[in-house]
């Protein structure tokens, strides 16, 4: 898959370059979850049929992020987990449009002839409550009359699970309050976090549960804080292990930027700078404060046996 940025308008080059028939999904598709991958399983789809390319046309940064919309808080598929994600679905070309004020202002007559008719769109598939240029103005019926009968428009109904819409802002509080089974759910897969191992406290190990301290690459949606059994993708190895989210109260005072800290299980070696990919099976608990180390040594104890067996059981 390549992926291409572009920046409004496209420029010529930019037009000369990319513009070929193809099919292409629009939206932002962050969480690339149920709903999203129904769009856009219709577009590889279509375009296998018509013979062309298969896109995904998204946004970066978050149109919410650009505009300070209150409920903006992360991301459920960072840029580089989304293209590793289209990747698999079989998408041949990923473009990111550069979002910022300018093309927050832009009409959706401007935005058609300025990004979408230039890239030679075959047709343009979208969801059915998919919305487009200056506050959100343009909606199907407009990008279909906009697309000159030149560009077709299609349109996927909402992805419906046990009666209700999959959508990523209902992902997202199911995370933030602990129901990821739910999210998990919705997804079609785990929710995972990925960063670095950087040097902590150090207490882990101290009490026998050594840890890595993640720091994330990207600004992920934090779930909720507590203890989740997890898996750690590291150097073609699938490691078991539990992880902490939160502010350690035993520890600390008046914390409030969380952090992620993994103890893998009968894992021994040096992960310092090295890249972790950490997926949330399973929410065990809330994060609490306890009033002695003994106390929090037994219930990390009974915590690790919990994660234990419940990742036995989906193996």
């Amino acid at each position: 898959m390549r992926t291409v940025t572009l920046t409004y308008p496209i420029s010529p080059e930019s037009a000369a370059e990319w513009a070929q028939p193809q099919v292409a999904a629009l939206g932002q598709f962050d969480g690339l979850h149920r709903g999203h991958a129904s769009v856009i399983k219709s577009v590889v789809a279509l375009a296998r049929q018509k013979g062309v390319a298969a896109a995904v046309i998204t946004f970066h940064p978050h149109p919410k992020d650009v505009m300070g919309k209150g409920d903006y808080d992360g991301y459920l598929t960072p840029p580089l987990d989304k293209q590793e994600l289209l990747v698999e679905m079989g998408v041949d070309i990923l473009y990111i449009i550069e979002f910022n004020e300018q093309l927050s202002r832009v009409s959706p007559q401007n935005f058609v002839s300025g990004m979408l008719l230039p890239l030679q769109l075959v047709t343009a598939v979208i969801g059915f409550d998919f919305r487009f240029g200056y506050k959100g103005e343009g909606d199907a019926d407009m990008l279909r009359e906009l697309g000159q009968g030149i560009m077709d428009v299609e349109t996927v109904p909402p992805f419906l699970l046990n009666e209700q819409k999959v959508s990523s802002s209902g992902i997202r509080r199911s995370l933030q309050s602990g129901e990821l089974e739910l999210a998990n759910y919705w997804f079609g897969r785990c929710y995972h976090l990925r960063g670095t191992v950087v040097h902590g406290e150090k207490r882990g190990r101290t009490i026998g549960f050594p840890t890595a301290n993640l720091q994330l690459e990207d600004h992920f949606v934090i779930p909720a804080k507590g203890v989740y059994a997890v898996r750690a993708f590291y150097n073609n190895q699938v490691l078991p292990g539990v992880m902490n989210v939160g502010v350690k109260p035993t520890f600390h005072e008046g914390e409030t930027k969380p952090s992620f800290e993994v103890h893998l299980f009968d894992f021994n070696g040096d992960l310092y700078g090295l890249q972790l990919t950490v997926e949330l099976v399973s929410y065990i608990r809330p994060e609490r404060k306890f009033d002695s180390i003994q106390a929090l040594v037994q219930q990390i104890s009974a915590d690790a046996e919990t994660a234990k067996k419940i990742l036995i059981d989906i193996q």
